[in-house]
């Protein structure tokens, strides 16, 4: 099975776009079709940027929804440590937490879907592709 991780503006932009790229990788989660890989600065990030006053505004989920989104996530998702100590984003360091729960893992495929500039220059991490939601469903196998 394809496991990925999903950078924190994925699980935003589900949250604020009921349709689009992003929201058709969760739901490839939801049905099971993907891994997520997530470690808990991951799931920190995540919860903190959800519930972020401007985020909350803009979110067609209900407060509810999103607290459900996340416990889901906790739930089915393949949970790192998240404790190797990298220096790889050199523009962003807060996202080395991405190539750290990827490289933690251990898959034999991984990717990290993320829209995130800093990560997207790196394009390719030790075999680990940074793809745009749009460039991951682009080479999933179609069920």
């Amino acid at each position: 099975m394809i496991r990925v991780v999903l950078d924190t503006n994925i699980i935003t932009s589900t949250t604020i776009l009921a349709e689009g790229h992003s929201s058709q990788v969760l739901d490839l989660c939801e049905k099971k079709e993907i891994e997520v890989i997530l470690s808990p600065p991951i799931l920190k990030e995540i919860e903190d940027v959800l519930n972020r006053p401007r985020i909350v505004k803009q979110q067609w989920m209900t407060q509810e929804e999103v607290q459900l989104l996340i416990r889901r996530l906790r739930q089915s998702g393949i949970i790192t440590p998240g404790s190797l100590d990298l220096r790889v984003v050199q523009d962003d360091p807060d996202d080395d937490k991405f190539i750290v729960a990827t490289l933690e893992g251990d898959a034999d495929y991984i990717d990290i879907v993320s829209g995130d500039p800093h990560l997207k220059r790196l394009k390719e991490y030790q075999g680990i592709k940074i793809l745009s939601p749009a460039e991951f469903l682009e080479i999933m196998p179609k069920s």
